[in-house]
Order: C-alpha cells, then sequence, then structure tokens
C-alpha cells in the first residue's frame, strides 16, 4: 500500500545535503517518490508500506550523517525490530513545531558564538594582513615587526575551531561520494592555510601571505549562513503565527462544574464555556447564547461574524461580545487550525516542478566548480608560469565565490512566502506544484450553486395586484406556506420572518406536486403556485403574462397568490449570486483568463445567471457527473483549466482539472479534491491566487536568473579572465563577500513577496 510521510531532518548544510539525502532514499527498496526541502528541512517520502518501514527509512537517512524526526510513528511498524535502540525518533505533531523551533533558535545562536569568535581573531589578522605589511593591499608604510607569525597564531583558531564545521560538512560529502557547499570553502581557505604555513616556516623567502584571506573567508561565509538561517526562519512566520493563535487552556463543564482543563484534554462531546475577549479552544457547535466571532485568522475577512445557536465556529478564533456554550465537535489534529497548519506544512514541503531544474544543476555544480578551480591552477601555473601563490589564489576565488545554495534557495523560499501570504488571507494552496501551475491558467470554469450563486433562494420580487401592500402580500403568502418544508417556500418564511411579519396559521394546507399548494386563511381559500395550478382553477392569467416571463427569463421563479376569484399577486424566489460575483469574472477576463459557468439548469436560467455575473460562456443542463468531461473538452483545445466548485458533485470535476478551486464552504469531499481552498468563499480570491500563483513565479524566475547569472559572470572573473587584459584580478576576499550576499539576497528577494497587494 502507498503511503506518504513527512520527515524532519536536521544536519543539512545547503541544497547538496539534499540532494544526497533524495538520492539515499530514492535507493530504497519501495520508496517512489522522495522531495527534500533544503528549507524546510522535511523530506516528503511516497512508498510502498508493504516493502519497506519508516525505520528503514530513518536508517538511510541516519547512516548519511543527518538526524531524522519523524511526526507520529505507529507502533505496529513491523520494520522496527528494537524500538529503544531506533535510529528513528518519533515525536507528536504537537511537538514537531517546537523541536523545529528549538532547532532553528540552537543553529542560530550557534552560528552567533562562532560569528563572533571568528570576528574577533579575523579583524585585527585582516588589519595586519592588509595594513601593516608590504604585500599588504592597502599597506601604511610601517611594518609591523613578526606578522607573519603573529597571524598564524590569530587565523589558525579560525581555521580549525570556527571552520570545524566546514570539514565535517566535506567529511560527509566524502562518505557519500559527493561534495557540498562545505567542501568548496574547507578546500579554498585550506590551500590558503597551507600555502601560508609554508611560506612562512619553510620557504626560504618569505613572500606573499594569505592567512588573511582564509579567515576573512571563513568569517564572510559564517556571516552569509547566519544572515541566511535569520531569513529562512522568516519564510515561515505564517506557519509559527497560526501555532501561536491555538489557546492552551479551556473552561469545560463536567458534572455540572466548570473546571479548566489543556486544550489537549478536551474530547469530542465536551461541552466548554467561552466568554468574551477568550480564544475559542475548539470547533464545535453553539448550544447556548449568542455572539460575534473575528474569525479573520482563518478566512482574512476583518468583521466580525455573528454566532447563534446550532451555527458552527472554529477553535482559535476570538469571541468578541457575548459569552456562550458550545460542543467540541473537532478536538487536537482534526480542527481546522490543525488542518490549515498541516495543509500548509505539506504545500511547503512539496517542490514545484520549476525546483527540479535547480536541483539537477546543483547536484553536479560543486564537482563541476572544483574541476574548474583545479584547470584554473594548472592554466596559470603551467601555461602562463604564475607564481604559486598567484595560480593558488585565484583558485580559491574561483572555489568561494561558487554559491550553490542561492540556487537551491530559489524556488522553496519563494514558494515558502507565497503559501504563507496566501493563508494569511483566506487563500490556501496545497503546493508548490499548485502554485506553479495556477501562474498558467487559460479558462476557470465556475459552478452556478453555491459558487457564483449563495446557494440558498431569498424572495427578489412582490408584484401586488390588489389593494394589499407588498408586506401584506408576503404576510400572506408566507401564513399558506408555513407548513411546507419545499425550500422556496422556506425562503418566503424567513424573508417574512426577517421583516417581523406576523403570520397567521393556515388550515386544509394541500401540495399539489408539480403545482404549488392549497391552503385556507381566515376562511379564505387561497391557491399559490405556477400557471398551471392557476389553470386547473379556472383562474385568468391573460393579464399577468408579460410580468410573469419577465421575472422568469431572469432565472427567477415566479409563484402566482390567487384567491377563487382573481390573480392576487407574483412572489419571485432566486437563487442570487454573490456580491462579488460579477467584478471578479472582470478581473478575471483583464488577467486573460475566460470564463465559463456550468450548471444543471435549464438553459434560459442559466443564461439570466450569467447575465448578471457577466460571463459569456455556458454549460447548461449538464449532469452533475458530466461535469469532469467538460473540464477535458477545454484541456483538450490546449488550455490550463481550473475548476471551481463546492459540492460532492463538483470532486469529479475538480480532480480533473489542472488546478481544483474549492470553496471553504463547500464539502469535506470537494476541500479535499481541490488544489487550493478559498476560506472566504469570495470569488475575488480567484483572481487573487491567480495574480499570488503569477508574483510567486515572477521571484522565482528573478531568484533563479541572478543565481545563475551571478555564477557565470563570477566564476571566470574570479578565475582571472580580466587580468590579461586589465590586470584586475577578484579577491577571494571579496568573493566570499559576494557569495554571501547572494544566498541572502535571494532569500530577501523573495521576502519581498509579502508586501506584494494581491
Amino acid at each position: 500500500m502507498n503511503k506518504t510521510t513527512d520527515i524532519s531532518i536536521g544536519g543539512m548544510h545547503c541544497a547538496s545535503c539534499a540532494n544526497i539525502i533524495s538520492r539515499t532514499l530514492m535507493k530504497v527498496d519501495g520508496v517512489n517518490e522522495a522531495d527534500v526541502n533544503y528549507s524546510t528541512e522535511t523530506a516528503t517520502i511516497t512508498y510502498d508500506s508493504d516493502k519497506v518501514g519508516l525505520e528503514v527509512l530513518a536508517d538511510s537517512i541516519k547512516s548519511k550523517g543527518y538526524d531524522p524526526i519523524l511526526l507520529d510513528l505507529p507502533s505496529e511498524d513491523p520494520y522496527k525490530e528494537n524500538k529503544e535502540s531506533s535510529n528513528l525518533t518519533s515525536k507528536k505533531p504537537k511537538d514537531i513545531h517546537e523541536i523545529k523551533a528549538q532547532r532553528e533558535k540552537k543553529e542560530i545562536d550557534k552560528l552567533t558564538k562562532l560569528f563572533k569568535l571568528s570576528l574577533l581573531f579575523s579583524v585585527p589578522a585582516f588589519v595586519v594582513g592588509m595594513f601593516l605589511m608590504q604585500d599588504g593591499l592597502f599597506y601604511i608604510g610601517y611594518e609591523m615587526p613578526m606578522a607573519m607569525v603573529l597571524l598564524f597564531a590569530l587565523v589558525t583558531p579560525v581555521q580549525f575551531v570556527v571552520g570545524w564545521q566546514f570539514y565535517q560538512g566535506t567529511w560527509v560529502a566524502l562518505k557519500n561520494r559527493s561534495a557540498n557547499m562545505d567542501s568548496l570553502i574547507a578546500i579554498g581557505t585550506s590551500a590558503s592555510y597551507l600555502y601560508s604555513l609554508y611560506v612562512v616556516f619553510w620557504a626560504v623567502e618569505q613572500t606573499g601571505q594569505y592567512f588573511e584571506v582564509s579567515a576573512t573567508l571563513i568569517t564572510l561565509v559564517l556571516m552569509g549562513k547566519l544572515l541566511e538561517a535569520r531569513a529562512k526562519g522568516k519564510t515561515s512566520e505564517a506557519i509559527k503565527k497560526l501555532i501561536g493563535l491555538s489557546p492552551k487552556i479551556a473552561t469545560v463543564v463536567r458534572n455540572g462544574v466548570e473546571v479548566k482543563i489543556p486544550v489537549d484534554d478536551v474530547v469530542v462531546g465536551d461541552v466548554l464555556i467561552v466568554k468574551p475577549g477568550e480564544k475559542i479552544p475548539v470547533d464545535g457547535e453553539l448550544v447556548e447564547g449568542t455572539s460575534f466571532v473575528d474569525e479573520s485568522m482563518v478566512t482574512g475577512e476583518s468583521i466580525p461574524v455573528e454566532k447563534k445557536k446550532g451555527d458552527l465556529v472554529i477553535g482559535a478564533t476570538i469571541n468578541k461580545h457575548g459569552s456562550f456554550r458550545l460542543k467540541a465537535t473537532k478536538v487536537g489534529a482534526n480542527t481546522t487550525l490543525s488542518q490549515i497548519i498541516k495543509l500548509i506544512e505539506d504545500a511547503q514541503g512539496k517542490k514545484a516542478p520549476i525546483q527540479r531544474f535547480a536541483d539537477v544543476i546543483s547536484s553536479y555544480f560543486v564537482p563541476a566548480i572544483i574541476l574548474i578551480a583545479i584547470l584554473t591552477f594548472v592554466v596559470w601555473r603551467v601555461f602562463f608560469g604564475a607564481e604559486l601563490g598567484f595560480a593558488i589564489l585565484v583558485s580559491v576565488a574561483v572555489l568561494v565565490i561558487a554559491c550553490p545554495c542561492s540556487l537551491g534557495l530559489a524556488t522553496p523560499t519563494a514558494i515558502m512566502v507565497g503559501t504563507g501570504k496566501g493563508a494569511k488571507n483566506g487563500i490556501l494552496i496545497k503546493g508548490g506544484d499548485a502554485l506553479e501551475t495556477a501562474h498558467k491558467l487559460g479558462a476557470v470554469i465556475f459552478d452556478k450553486t453555491g459558487t457564483i450563486t449563495k446557494g440558498a433562494p431569498e424572495v427578489t420580487d412582490i408584484l401586488s395586484y390588489s389593494k394589499k401592500s407588498e408586506n401584506d402580500l408576503l404576510k400572506l403568502v408566507a401564513s399558506v406556506e408555513r407548513d411546507s418544508e419545499h425550500p422556496l417556500a422556506e425562503a418566503i418564511v424567513e424573508c417574512a420572518k426577517i421583516k417581523k411579519l406576523k403570520l397567521g396559521k393556515a388550515t386544509q394546507f394541500k401540495a399539489v406536486p408539480g403545482h404549488g399548494i392549497t391552503a385556507t386563511l381566515d376562511k379564505v381559500v387561497y391557491y399559490f403556485g405556477n400557471a398551471k395550478l392557476m389553470s386547473d382553477h379556472k383562474i385568468s392569467m391573460t393579464k399577468f403574462h408579460k410580468d410573469l416571463h419577465a421575472l422568469e427569463n431572469q432565472g427567477k421563479t415566479a409563484m402566482i397568490l390567487a384567491n377563487k376569484k382573481q390573480v392576487l399577486g407574483i412572489v419571485a424566489v432566486a437563487d442570487t449570486i454573490k456580491e462579488t460575483s460579477a467584478q471578479a469574472v472582470k478581473i478575471l477576463e483583464d488577467l486573460g483568463v475566460a470564463v465559463y459557468m456550468i450548471t444543471g439548469d435549464n438553459e434560459r436560467t442559466a443564461k439570466a445567471i450569467a447575465k448578471v455575473a457577466k460571463i459569456k460562456n455556458v454549460f447548461s443542463e449538464v449532469l452533475p457527473e458530466d461535469k469532469a468531461n467538460y473540464v477535458k473538452k477545454l484541456q483538450a483545445k490546449g488550455m490550463k483549466v481550473a475548476m471551481v466548485g463546492d459540492g460532492i458533485n463538483d470532486a469529479p470535476a475538480l480532480a480533473q482539472a489542472d488546478i481544483g478551486i474549492a470553496m471553504g464552504s463547500g464539502t469535506d469531499v470537494a476541500m479535499e479534491s481541490g488544489n487550493i481552498v478559498l476560506m472566504k468563499n469570495d470569488l475575488l480570491d480567484v483572481p487573487r491566487a491567480i495574480r499570488l500563483s503569477r508574483l510567486t513565479m515572477a521571484k522565482i524566475r528573478q531568484n533563479m536568473f541572478w543565481a545563475l547569472f551571478y555564477n557565470c559572470l563570477g566564476i571566470p572573473i574570479a578565475a582571472g579572465i580580466l587580468y590579461p587584459f586589465t590586470g584586475w584580478l577578484l579577491s577571494p576576499v571579496i568573493a566570499g563577500g559576494a557569495m554571501a550576499l547572494s544566498s541572502v539576497s535571494v532569500v530577501t528577494n523573495s521576502l519581498l513577496l509579502k508586501y506584494k497587494h494581491l
């Protein structure tokens, strides 16, 4: 049986580490797919549980020198023979976020300490080597006595204490018959250090040394890693904020007594008390009281929503006014908040197709750079007869300026910020693949009911043909329809209640299937229904046909009220379109996306609704099971198609579409089938999602361009290609600074996406 699991991985140093782990996992029999994300430090693995167990997956990761942590390890895992000596650390879902945060903080603290220590020794080494020695770049005319010995004493701790992590990373890569960013730094700085050591202690003539170069390089690389770690932390702010929203304590009524317990101890069926200003502990149904609830953290909608008995509330949203009691319906990992967090994590762990391009380049990049550095040394030393120190200098510059990390960070950081921004605005995107595909959409198909329309009929028109006012007519109709269970009757009664009309009690109520009803009120017999009902009772409709047809042409269901003598009026009911539907359609068309509406309604009603929504393309009289076929027809024309729906009957079409967009008010089946979930049920979020996709892809392209352009331009210059013509040579120190800034610039560019308007 195929299963998918997420494993958090500690100890990754760069994008090359992610490639090593991915290749290792793919060699395990039974693993179908393994996506390892360097930014999120997570491996998403699809595997055949009949062939391989979680313990084997963990062992393969552990064998490469990394630290795997599984979210939840099933006790019945048949492949885990000795749980006590297991390589796999198993944690509950609630623990994993704490572990990641602790790991992140520990890494930043470690880098900060090492950076400060490195600065303490590197700054004086830089001053001595650059300013106080004759061969220094900024020599001031004063030669410091014993300068080389002092440099040796200052640089050695930096090289082997601060820089020890680079040797460790290189050793791990060597064991895996690979090379990574640490390899470049270790080889480059070691070459500088060892050559300088030779000059100081063994050379006949003490010529140029590069002690300060190796120390400064290590310091700059550490600075880059520190800035990168801090910036990477900001890309996952959306998840951190959501986790922080969850309340810790709940007030529960047990055995008639109010007790405060940890939220984790709440069980389904518990009755909880929520007071004004408190966060709602879990998902539940109001059983007593009313209030207004701020649901902005889930839906992005800033206006509080009124809640009354029978309404559902979402855990971690804020109770603004009244007190109420609720019955817990979803707790723990099943709450809406937990599901949203899981969805975002899954999205950030899934690679966009464009990331595979970067992965392929990164896998060959480091070995290629080492080869180029060796060739650079040979060419300058052998073919041009350059001094040994010069040849080492340019080779070190080549090793240092090449940075595969910026390429590895280009896509995942943008995906993380993009999905986080979407979540903040109530747009939940289920993966980098969905985020990438959305920017290519050529057509969007909207289901009508509950998507373009509100999904519930409302009274739209009241036409009186007697002395009765509209309210009197509505009161009369609602009174005779009071006992009907028909949805249209419910809409009429609800309208009367909203207007606070006092209804009478009808007798002799009789439903006439397909025609309407008859009922007696205050000793008067009334008929309420369609033209067929009027014809059955010989009531003339000649004068009213024009009004009737006008309402029906607008897609409304028009019902006639009459007594035995005459027609008294017409009440029209319709499933009205949402306020933002037409605006959303206009924006989509401005974005160059064709808009279609699909419905089971007859052609006349469908066209009437489409006209109000300003949709030109309509598929009408479509059976639920045929909706997916209409998606296929558009795809056959070469279009990338999105389907927007909210019902169970939309699920096949949502799954068939290139992008399925489910309304947050829809069924669980529809939301599971969709690639994007709109929590606010606002159609304006459809063009917002497409715009977010386009902005994110623009950031990815910018990041990848600059990462590749930087290396394509920097490596030849570092190799000294300009030196024969201009005498200009790139210092390894400058190369190190540029390398550090390249990774930071990529992450910073991704973070700018947070400030874009959707």
